[in-house]
C-alpha cells in the first residue's frame, strides 16, 4: 500500500554561516536532482521542480534564532551514482566528509556521510535490497 501523503512536508535548518551552508546544500542536493528554487531576504528553499513538496530550506541565524546544530538528515538518491555525485559535490562545495559512499549492510543501503559547518550530519542513501 501506498501512502499519498508525505512523512514529512518540509525541514529547514538555521545556518551560521549561510553563505557556506548554501553553497553546500546547493551542490550536494543539486546532484540529486534538487534545486534551490526559492531564494529571498536569507533564506533558499529546495525541492524537485516537478513535486511542489517534500522540501528543505535553509536560513540565516537571526539575532532570535538558534543555530541548528547536530542534527541528522537523510537524503534520498535514485541510484549509488546520486550518493557518488552527492558526496562529491558537497566536498567539493566545502563539506567535510564523514564517511564516503559505501554500502551499510545493516541499513541496506549504499551511503555517505558529511558534515556541515554547523556540525549536522548530512546523508545521501540509496536503499537496496539484502544482497
Amino acid at each position: 500500500m501506498t501512502n499519498a501523503v508525505p512523512f514529512v512536508h518540509h525541514f529547514a535548518v538555521i545556518a551560521s554561516d549561510f553563505e557556506a551552508s548554501e553553497r553546500i546544500f546547493t551542490a550536494a542536493l543539486g546532484a540529486l536532482g534538487v534545486e534551490a528554487l526559492h531564494r529571498a531576504d536569507g533564506v533558499a528553499e529546495y525541492w524537485r521542480p516537478e513535486e511542489d513538496r517534500l522540501s528543505f530550506s535553509l536560513e540565516r541565524a537571526r539575532h532570535d534564532t538558534s543555530v541548528t546544530r547536530r542534527v541528522h538528515v537523510a537524503f534520498a538518491a535514485e541510484d549509488r551514482a546520486g550518493v557518488d555525485r552527492f558526496h562529491a559535490a558537497a566536498v567539493s562545495a566545502g563539506a567535510v566528509s564523514r564517511h564516503a559512499p559505501r554500502f551499510w549492510p545493516e541499513y541496506r543501503a549504499y551511503c555517505a556521510f558529511l558534515r556541515d559547518p554547523d556540525g549536522n550530519n548530512i546523508e545521501a542513501l540509496h536503499k537496496e535490497g539484502d544482497d
